[in-house]
């Protein structure tokens, strides 16, 4: 069970909007998740996201997602990775000074993926999970080899082929879903199993 908590907190660019997943057990890390592109319509309340939130609150998170600059309430306008990298630096030093430091997870889904990944270059975060990064729409950069990636078979958005080769030369994991698109439609089960089955045998 965990209890969904409205926050707001201050970026480099104002008010930043998100709501927190909170588990009523102990807690085991705090997780932020990062939303696809905002131009293209994404916020905190795509699927896949809220599907990443929940399962990190089931693994006894404290999940954190949140409206980039420009989105919602949250003041500002899209930089393409810049503010919103700042933005993320905000959320988890807000979680932080409210939870605590505990262990930190990001995770990103698609141009959330990019953000998440970039931030994590300043974070280290204990674990990194990336679902649809968006290789070749932006500069992804190198990311530590537990990194976990999940893409579709059918990625009509970020080509399978362009993921694996940005992530094979690092060794990272790679899970690919058969038959998934981008957006993971009719496989968000499959996605939270992944997760989950990942933890089993990694230690939070």
């Amino acid at each position: 069970m965990s209890v969904l908590q409205l926050f707001s907190t201050t970026g480099t660019a104002g008010h930043i909007e998100g709501v927190a997943h909170v588990p009523k057990a102990a807690h085991q890390a705090i997780a932020v998740v990062c939303h696809p592109l905002p131009t293209m319509g994404g916020t905190m309340d795509n699927k896949v996201a809220v599907t990443l939130a929940k399962t990190f609150t089931e693994l006894g998170c404290i999940s954190l997602r949140f409206n980039f600059r420009g989105v919602g309430a949250s003041a500002g306008g899209f930089t393409g990775g810049d503010g919103e990298v700042g933005d993320v630096l905000a959320v988890v030093e807000f979680a932080r000074e409210q939870f605590g430091e505990l262990p930190l997870i990001l995770s990103g889904f698609s141009f959330g993926g990019y953000v998440a990944a970039r931030a994590a270059q300043q974070l280290q975060p204990h674990h990194l999970i990336l679902a649809a990064p968006a290789v070749g729409r932006f500069a992804m950069p190198s990311v530590e080899k537990n990194t976990l990636v999940i893409h579709g078979e059918h990625d009509d958005v970020v080509a399978l082929a362009d993921m694996l080769e940005w992530a094979r030369p690092q060794h990272l994991p790679i899970v690919v879903l058969p038959q998934a698109e981008h957006y993971f439609h009719g496989h968000l089960t499959q996605l939270r199993e992944i997760v989950r089955q990942h933890f089993l045998g990694n230690s939070l």
